[in-house]
């Protein structure tokens, strides 16, 4: 294989002889400028201490043309590992804080990769990633808004849940999280109740309300507003009697609601868009969900350290 965006490839041989040299912990380092290593696996893998190191270290590990469930990242080709080189390098401190995040939450129950999820959230929002996005961001300001940011009509044991932003795409914002976990919590008052989520307009939501990003004096302060007041602990809870239908921009927090349910519906014109490390930020900052569950059968969950902003 060619040489691309990335340094350089090592086969595995080269990548465990690299290892054990003794100053590799600090080589292969976001902070001295290696954000990620890409292994050649088209003939073979690394052996199993070396795959160990490699996803214990501050960088983002790619497997080219193979598959192993070790790498943080798995392509097919060059041209699909420049491409993942090219959005690491715009935003290292991110790509590299979003695959150790996903690396701890095989590990962690639900609640717990929520939490450590969020705490990394709030440590990037403390960098400088996301405070050049803010500046180049410019102003938000939203106008007073008259309608509820949630409808909700009761049909028997179904509690439908509108999100009803429809002016602004449902944009996940402050006023509709606080709706959504009132709602949640009266729907696990009764256990023979179920809920549907759907979205107003033209989009199911088009993710968080970039308005309010950044409104929080601290970081600290943004992680304790969302271990508090986060309607992700309800949706685990009540994961199997929920249902969302997606239709439109389904993107950044619009997925993370439909990743927690059992049942997703998505219409022909739905599309799914995690751009949150193009701004410096790992995915779940409104909801918590980057490591969404349920994890048994028949659940689905977002693993990407992409940061290319794709839509699928």
């Amino acid at each position: 294989m060619t040489e691309t965006a990335v340094e350089r490839m090592f086969s595995p041989a080269a990548i465990d002889d690299l290892i054990a040299a003794p100053t590799a912990r600090g080589d292969l380092s976001v902070l001295h400028d290696q954000a990620v290593v890409a292994v050649d696996c088209s003939s073979g893998v690394p052996d199993s201490g070396t795959l160990a190191t490699l996803r214990s270290l501050p960088i983002v590990t790619v497997g080219v043309g193979g598959r192993h469930e070790a790498f943080d990242v798995i392509v097919d080709d060059d041209g699909e590992l420049s491409s993942l080189a090219s959005a690491i390098a715009a935003n290292p401190q991110a790509s590299v804080t979003l695959a150790q995040v996903l690396r701890l939450g095989d590990a962690l129950s639900p609640i717990d990769a929520l939490v450590a999820e969020s705490l990394a959230y709030a440590t990037l929002q403390g960098g400088t990633e996301f405070a050049r996005w803010l500046a180049g961001r410019g102003a938000r300001v939203r106008r007073p808004e008259a309608e509820p940011p949630l409808v909700m009509t009761r049909d028997g044991d179904l509690l439908r849940v509108v999100l009803n932003r429809p002016r602004v795409h449902n944009l996940y914002n402050a006023a509709m999280r606080d709706a959504l976990v009132d709602a949640l919590v009266v729907v696990a008052a009764d256990p023979q109740l179920r809920v549907e989520i759907t979205g107003a307009g033209r989009s199911f939501c088009a993710g968080g309300d970039l308005a309010e990003f950044g409104s929080v004096s601290d970081a600290t302060t943004a992680h304790l507003i969302r271990s508090s007041a986060n309607a992700a602990p309800y949706l685990l809870t009540l994961a199997d009697r929920l249902t969302v239908r997606a239709h439109g921009a389904c993107v950044g927090a619009g997925i993370e609601l439909a990743a927690f349910a059992r049942r997703v519906h998505a219409s022909e014109d739905a599309f799914f868009q995690l751009p949150e490390v193009s701004m410096g930020l790992i995915p779940g900052s409104p909801v918590g969900a980057s490591t969404p569950a349920p994890r048994s059968d028949g659940g689905w969950s977002i693993r990407s350290t992409d940061g290319n902003s794709k839509q699928i």
